[in-house]
């Protein structure tokens, strides 16, 4: 990260401004790392393919991305069972 002066910015600095956004805003804690988390599991949820979330998140290989957002995929399949169907209806 850069601080727009040419130096290092300090994650922590980040993560302040994140904390003191949420509660001048009222709003639960939530960790600024979590809204990644959100991000790729919604993408998921909505049907994008998940080598574009790969490449979203910057992950090295689709199997990174896929392991760790596997617990969106059971909810999919019943989705995935009824696209199915209806190539057949």
């Amino acid at each position: 990260m850069d601080s727009g002066k040419g130096a290092p910015l300090n994650p922590g600095t980040l993560s302040a401004a994140w904390a003191k956004f949420l509660s001048e805003k009222g709003l639960p804690h939530v960790r600024f790392h979590d809204l990644r988390h959100g991000h790729a599991t919604l993408m998921l949820l909505q049907g994008v393919h998940p080598k574009i979330v790969s490449e979203r998140l910057g992950h090295a290989s689709v199997g990174i991305t896929l392991d760790t957002y596997s617990h969106v995929l059971p909810s999919m399949q019943t989705e995935a069972a009824r696209a199915f169907d209806e190539l057949f209806a």
